[in-house]
């Protein structure tokens, strides 16, 4: 008899004032899920964990800044699937090989994306040919992605809004997913 291993996330919080939302979320899809500082998640923690996915979560820092906070390696290694929200987006990218620029296009608030091509998780999103209402705060934007990433939706001001590496299980987003103004938020963490 084989044991049943229950839904289990990581989130690597990188210092956002709304990461407790991105837990919420979970625990409302009924997923397990714990918060750990990205200075305190280190390989040997996160083999320990042994989560079935993992998020990053956004933060204020820049990571265009030399001594800016990184995930550990181990994150995009492990062969779980990986979300990158805002910063943990950019995060992904500068580390896989992509390029972030700062400061550019800086968008807060209410922001629209369009869907490029269908992916899974934007599976319940886009009712017709409306856009898609998300939570935007940044000021860095994704300005390369990192091989093997592809377009999935955009927005006027970020043309990187959702990006993924379906073969691995990237993904990120420029928006934040976890507030109630993207209303649909909820949807994207369950796909």
């Amino acid at each position: 008899m084989t044991e049943e291993k229950h839904e289990r996330a990581l989130i690597i919080d990188f210092g956002s004032q709304v990461t407790q939302l991105i837990a919420r979320r979970l625990r409302e899809s009924g997923v397990y899920c714990e918060i750990h500082p990205f200075n305190k998640a280190d390989e040997t923690f996160i083999r320990a964990y042994d989560p079935q996915a993992i998020i990053l979560s956004g933060g204020p820092s820049s990571v265009t800044w030399d001594d800016s906070p990184r995930a550990d390696a181990s994150v995009f290694e492990l062969g779980v699937p990986v979300l990158g929200i805002c910063y943990g987006q950019q995060v992904m990218m500068e580390q896989l090989g992509g390029r972030v620029e700062s400061g550019t296009s800086r968008e807060f608030g209410r922001a629209f994306i369009d869907k490029v091509v269908d992916d899974g998780i934007l599976n319940g999103l886009f009712d017709g040919e409306a856009g898609e209402q998300v939570w935007m705060s940044h000021g860095d934007h994704v300005a390369e992605m990192a091989p093997g990433f592809g377009v999935i939706a955009k927005s006027p001001g970020a043309p990187y809004a959702v990006i993924a590496n379906p073969e691995r299980k990237f993904y990120g987003t420029q928006f934040h997913p976890e507030v109630v103004h993207t209303n649909n938020g909820a949807l994207i963490f369950k796909n």
